[in-house]
């Protein structure tokens, strides 16, 4: 949580190579970033996800290696059992917030409502993902905010690493952001211009560092 909020964008990432999951997870980590989401999306993931956060463990120290896409508590307990800092969900599910809680491990579930937001606070999360991000929009942000001055909000889906944007996003009150193929285009990664991930994710929190 304090590495989220003190570098306050988190990168989402999947692909089937460990090998290029490590690359973009270092140029992520050259750029500034503290906190990195590896989406759970294909088969075989959890064996991809072991590597990685073996290898952060050496090459990228003062990396948090989390989780994302986690829709049931069986497939957050094999992923904390792997290692992972953080649980990150596209929904909200109380039973993966009783399996994390019990660990200690952050759970980031994602919530579309202001009801759902309250639920997951009940249940122990202190950082909640609001979800789809361009769906919703900062007004949500703000919205929600105005009664619930409290709350920790991370938005992800439609956020770009753009001053107009990012601006709209912190400016509305958001603690995070987490920001996927607008970082990693896939031609970029297909070259391995590793450099283009590392200058994005440095430029992106260079801008949220001034807001």
């Amino acid at each position: 949580m304090q590495k989220i909020g003190a570098a306050p964008m988190v990168p989402v990432f999947y692909h089937a190579d460990a090998e290029i999951a490590k690359k973009v997870l270092k140029a992520c980590y050259d750029g500034g970033v503290r906190a990195f989401e590896f989406t759970n999306r294909g088969d075989f993931a959890q064996e991809v996800f072991a590597q990685v956060v073996k290898f952060a463990a050496v090459e990228c120290p003062e990396m948090a290696v989390g989780v994302g896409s986690v829709v049931e508590p069986g497939t957050a307990s094999l992923y904390m059992q792997l290692g992972a800092c953080f649980v990150v969900g596209p929904l909200f599910n109380p039973e993966i917030a009783k399996v994390c809680n019990r660990r200690g491990v952050p759970y980031v579930p994602g919530c579309g409502t202001v009801s759902e937001v309250g639920f997951a606070m009940e249940a122990g999360c202190d950082l909640i993902k609001v979800f789809p991000g361009d769906v919703l929009g900062p007004k949500f942000v703000k919205g929600l905010l105005a009664p619930m001055p409290w709350t920790k909000l991370m938005v992800t889906g439609g956020v770009e690493p753009n001053a107009e944007n990012l601006t709209g996003w912190f400016k509305a009150g958001v603690y995070s952001v987490g920001m996927g193929s607008k970082l990693f285009p896939k031609d970029k990664v297909a070259a391995g211009d590793w450099q283009y991930v590392t200058d994005k994710c440095a430029e992106a929190l260079a801008i949220i560092k001034e807001l």
